[in-house]
């Protein structure tokens, strides 16, 4: 007996300006997965192959890849000890690494509904969200990605007992596997805590469009967060708040009012101490404005960069052209992606 399903993963976009580890976005670019299971197929394990983004680096010992760590560890946390025998996945993925796309986010996602259906386990996405912050402890990519459109998150914190699960089988650094990873690695992982991540979706005005300049070179999260400061005077804080409280309404209005919107996605928690790690930013953050590029209504960096996002209502080409050509003066050249807001989130099908 066989069968066989697919998953689609949007990419997606946080802080979006102001939302520094608060919103996400989900974006039309995505990873997929084509699996089949053919019970009296001679393998016992996962035979995984790659095509697209990263295929080239991508592990295929499924102990010691991301999407398949994710999927075992849904299952054994349900009892379900092993894969499946005969699994095949083949992985297609449009996702840029290291872009500040939510890759990883994406991947841990994709392990989630893998696991969810290998195991036939009808886990539903609130709950599917626990899993999620037990790998990755920033909700705004993974909340984005398997819910769909722009949303805003947040993780409970945890007292007790259930503070002490939250020890996670993979964290947001993985650590090196051994060459010799197998199943017998893992076993008995701590269940995520009832209820850690929250989120609300926001609207979205059906004439903002999203344009990723996305340049040819990476920015390891890991070093992203070692350039912010520890501590924050009060004044940028509040500065962050107000912007985001209008942000989050703006951009469901329709007509988009762009003074509003263009003021409201300043920041001054993360974007300041990134620049110097994307050459060209300030300049572009100072000089393309709604003044000089009708239609244009922000930018912002995507994540932690080095992916510029560019949202507009119009002149989509000609914007994206000036944001190359300012990356080109740094001998930086680009990937333009012209993206729609995706409502569907994480799909099985």
């Amino acid at each position: 007996m066989s069968r066989s399903f697919h998953i689609r993963v949007p990419c997606t976009s946080a802080n979006i300006g102001p939302g520094f580890d608060v919103v996400g976005l989900s974006l039309s670019l995505y990873l997929f997965l084509d699996v089949t299971i053919e019970a009296d197929a001679p393998h016992k394990d996962p035979v995984l192959t790659y095509s697209g983004q990263g295929a080239a680096d991508a592990p295929l010992n499924p102990y010691q890849n991301l999407i398949t760590r994710v999927a075992l560890y849904v299952m054994r946390v349900n009892d379900i000890k092993s894969f499946p025998r005969g699994v095949r996945i083949h992985v297609r993925n449009d996702i840029p690494f290291g872009r500040g796309l939510g890759s990883s986010g994406a991947a841990v996602i994709a392990g989630l509904l893998l696991g969810n259906e290998l195991g036939q386990l009808h886990i539903d996405r609130d709950r599917l969200l626990d899993y999620a912050l037990m790998i990755e402890r920033h909700p705004d990519n993974v909340a984005a990605a398997l819910i769909g459109g722009f949303v805003g998150s947040y993780l409970r914190e945890l007292s007790g007992e259930a503070a002490a699960t939250t020890q996670v089988p993979l964290s947001e650094v993985l650590p090196a596997y051994p060459d010799n990873a197998s199943e017998s690695w893992g076993y008995h992982p701590p269940t995520p805590p009832q209820g850690i991540g929250h989120y609300i979706r926001f609207g979205w005005a059906k004439e903002i469009k999203v344009i990723a300049i996305i340049p040819h070179f990476e920015v390891l999260t890991a070093e992203a967060r070692r350039v912010l400061p520890d501590t924050y005077t009060k004044e940028d804080l509040v500065f962050n708040l107000q912007r985001l409280a209008v942000l989050t309404t703006s951009l469901a209005r329709s007509p988009p009012d762009v003074h509003l919107i263009f003021q409201a996605m300043q920041d001054r928690v993360h974007q300041p101490y990134r620049q110097h790690l994307i050459p060209g930013l300030p300049r572009i953050l100072a000089s393309v404005t709604p003044m000089t590029h009708p239609g244009l209504l922000g930018i912002c960096l995507s994540g932690a960069g080095p992916t510029i996002l560019a949202l507009a209502t119009d002149h989509l080409d000609h914007i994206a052209e000036t944001l190359c050509h300012e990356f080109a003066k740094e001998h930086i050249t680009c990937d333009t992606k012209f993206l729609q807001v995706t409502e569907d989130g994480a799909q099985v099908y």
